[in-house]
């Protein structure tokens, strides 16, 4: 059931509309729908908008003309649908407005279109007998008690699993043997690859190996040639030795970058000269420097004033150039200090990877690598010494000892390294093959003796055998389901001749006839290819064309109505949206709208929740009428209003709700003239209607008063007396502003505010004067006590 319009917001006439914060009882207590919901609203104030939303509930989708539109709708026991969720709900919705009409009577639009049809279930007997036979013969799915086609299906599927179990067995049985046999970390082949040679074996490898030592072609090795393979296997031999790295240090580039950093002068001039001749006086200041600048006005040290001529001077001194080459120093510093971590890592010999035949060679050539590196160290470290010297004494060049550059000694050892490896692994090419061809022969023989033990053969043709039962008996299964597919789809074949688009139409035409009495007006199922159905409306024997707008409405509504018992929505008490559907009916045909509703929906409560909206007084007074729309638990009655661009939803007022005509409305919009704020805008629309509310409320009001009368200006007359500017401005306002044939230019001015709340207080004024009692009672009709 739909609790309530949570919130609306830029969907046509709804801007920003907040459900709790508007529909509020006389406790501020918010308000919900109920089974019964009764809205009125004038044209065009938004009540479509409402259908268009319960509408997107039932299809999916909302209009793409709509630019963004958001709403929540609350739904209890479900929550909130929004456009993102819209189907969300699960609840079966049935919705009455125009885009129904548009969707499903588009010969109202266009007489060349058709109605589209539907289903209603029909009744016969040769039918109805078949589609039973067909049940009983598929049977009761029910667990425990099934029978027919489903007791078949049981008992193939019992016996399609023990089948399949039985294959299974013996299958997995065979699997974890060849698994254990390739894999085992104790006997398994892979985790024995001194003897059986690849690290990498895995079952499928086995499966392989199993072909091969079936081949009569097979010869497996006998014991004294197992026990020469062996022996074979003990001369180890080494993997081939990887290559390494040339070394690459590039010692020219440093040697040229410290050099220049050494011996760069700095400009002696604006220099503190005592400064210059000490560099570890130089070095104190310039620590003192930064601790005091922009900190400290007094000498730490001595406790003195530091002049600004003496900061002057220490800027001059330690200028951007000293440290730019401070920088520059501590920066090749950090590049001479990586290199020196750098040299460790190259041309790193591990001689253990050698035949022993090469170790004596490598050990000389380990130690001449050593001694280089060594030599390189300390050339980088003495180059490292010698900056650092520098950056103590920053103003002052220093003698530079270029680099002795040992790299190419290193590449020379690392040419000598690569004539060994190529050396050693050559040797070892030979006895690698020998002893990989041993152990493939010695893993094969290991496979025929495995596949001897486990009777491999007979087992494969035993797991093959039960294969063949498992997939014949899983095919009697599947054929069983199919057979009852089929038997399906004939029940639902049968169910669907039931289901009689003709009788669709009869039940339009029964409403037609029964309710409106239009038996000239008929609705037909006409058969078109392919045996679709198609819908006509007929008169006279012949397709209607040109149908007044009253017709269309009836049509619709009655076409709406036979539709809550098509073969979708027949039983399933749905949520129903009925949108103004007396548009262009006299008042007889208003009545039977509202007896068609009453004795079909509300009286056999087909319905889980009920929603009708209209613009005409006179059906909302009959709505009142309805089972239940006098009771507060099962009924709300709501007003839908428009200010401007803006509509919102609100509790019908008492006098609308208990009085329900049009002449306690209009006197009631006269009163709220009277007492409105001319500077408010909200309430413009009081003033914009009023020279038509005025004009109809006298009309009646003058009518029972002055029933003698002749004209209009006559009654006034009579009404008011001697206030001629009463009756004056009265009539004024009642030709002027509830016209513009003749008065097109009054559609150009403004309107003239502050008069028309004066001719309303002068109309209340005078009813009072005239009959007290009356006034009192037309007050109380809307709700205000004098």
């Amino acid at each position: 059931m739909i609790a309530k319009f949570k919130s609306i917001t830029n969907l046509a006439v709804f801007q920003n509309f907040n459900w709790d914060t508007t529909i509020r009882d006389g406790g501020n207590n918010v308000v919900t729908f109920k089974p019964i919901n009764i809205f009125y609203g004038r044209n065009y104030s938004g009540k479509t908008t409402l259908s268009r939303i319960v509408r997107a509930l039932e299809t999916g989708s909302i209009s793409d003309k709509y630019e963004n539109p958001q709403f929540e709708v609350s739904i209890k026991d479900v929550g909130d649908c929004t456009p993102d969720n819209l189907t969300a709900h699960g609840k079966k919705v049935r919705v009455f407005n125009e885009d129904f009409v548009k969707d499903n009577l588009r010969f109202i639009i266009d007489s060349d279109e058709s109605i589209t049809p539907f289903a209603i279930i029909g009744g016969n007997a040769t039918i109805e007998e078949a589609i039973q036979k067909f049940k009983d013969d598929l049977g009761s799915n029910e667990e425990g008690n099934e029978s027919g086609f489903y007791l078949e299906l049981k008992n193939a599927n019992l016996i399609a699993n023990i089948a399949y179990q039985a294959y299974q067995t013996e299958n997995n049985s065979l699997n974890q043997q060849l698994n254990t046999k390739a894999l085992d970390r104790t006997t398994g082949i892979k985790y024995r690859s001194d003897r059986f040679g690849d690290q990498n074996y895995t079952t499928a490898k086995l499966s392989s190996d199993i072909v091969t030592v079936l081949k009569s072609s097979f010869q497996p090795l006998t014991s004294d040639e197992v026990t020469q393979k062996l022996i074979l296997l003990d001369e180890k031999a080494n993997e081939d030795i990887s290559d390494i790295a040339k070394p690459n240090l590039d010692l020219k580039t440093v040697n040229t970058k410290a050099k220049e950093l050494i011996t760069r002068s700095i400009i002696s001039s604006n220099k503190i000269e005592q400064l210059l001749k000490d560099a570890i006086l130089n070095r104190w200041v310039k620590e003192g420097r930064q601790i005091h600048k922009n900190k400290l006005e007094q000498c730490a040290f001595c406790g003195n004033h530091i002049s600004e001529q003496r900061w002057n001077e220490l800027d001059s001194h330690f200028d951007e150039e000293s440290e730019k080459l401070e920088k520059e120093i501590d920066e090749a510093i950090s590049e001479i200090e990586d290199l020196i971590r750098n040299v460790d890592k190259q041309l790193q010999m591990d001689k253990n990877a050698f035949y022993s035949k090469f170790h004596s060679d490598l050990d000389r050539l380990i130690s001449l690598r050593q001694y280089i590196v060594e030599k390189i160290k300390a050339e980088l470290n003495r180059i490292n010494e010698n900056l650092k010297e520098r950056k103590g004494d920053l103003l002052n060049s220093k003698t530079y000892i270029s680099i002795i550059d040992n790299s190419r000694r290193l590449e020379w050892c690392w040419t000598i390294f690569e004539k060994y490896r190529s050396e050693a692994n050559n040797y070892s090419s030979s006895l690698g093959n020998e002893q990989t061809e041993a152990k493939k022969l010695l893993r094969l023989s290991e496979v025929s003796d495995f596949v001897t033990t486990i009777q491999y053969t007979s087992k494969t043709a035993r797991i093959q055998e039960l294969k063949m039962t498992s997939e014949t008996e899983t095919q009697n299964k599947q054929a069983i389901e199919h057979k009852i597919q089929r038997q399906i789809v004939q029940i639902e074949d049968k169910e669907r001749l039931m289901k009689d688009e003709e009788k669709g139409a009869l039940k339009v035409n029964e409403y037609l006839n029964n309710f409106f009495g239009h038996d000239f007006l008929t609705l037909q199922a006409k058969e078109v290819a392919e045996k679709k159905i198609r819908f006509e409306i007929i008169r006279n024997g012949k397709k209607a064309h040109h149908l007044s707008e009253g017709e269309c409405s009836l049509i619709a509504f009655c076409y709406f109505m036979a539709k809550l018992e098509d073969v979708e929505t027949k039983g399933s008490k749905p949520i129903i949206w009925i949108d103004d559907p007396i548009s262009s009916l006299d008042n007889n045909h208003i009545f039977f709208v509202y007896s068609l509703i009453n004795a079909e929906i509300i009286s056999k409560q087909e319905f889980e929740q009920i929603f009708i909206s209209t613009h005409n007084l006179d059906f909302l007074k009959y709505l009142k009428r309805l089972p239940g729309a006098l009771n507060k638990n099962q009924c709300n009655y709501f007003l839908i209003s428009r200010e401007k661009e803006n509509s919102r939803i609100r509790l019908m007022p008492r006098y609308l709700k208990d009085y329900v005509t049009e002449f306690n409305f209009l006197f009631h919009q006269i009163y709220m003239c009277s007492i409105a704020d001319a500077d408010d805008e909200c309430q413009h629309n009081l003033f914009y209607n009023f020279g038509n509310n005025t004009r109809k409320f006298l009309e009646a009001f003058l009518y029972y008063k002055y029933p003698n009368a002749n004209d209009q200006i006559e009654k006034l007359t009579k009404f008011f007396g001697a206030n001629r500017q009463a009756s004056t401005m009265t009539d004024r306002i009642n030709n002027e502003l509830s016209h513009l044939e003749g008065l097109f230019e009054r559609s150009m001015t403004p309107i003239d505010i502050p008069e028309m709340k004066k001719t309303a207080v002068f109309i209340l004024d005078r009813i009072k004067e005239k009959d007290n009692e009356q006034y009192e009672a037309l007050l109380l009709s809307i709700g205000v006590e004098s």
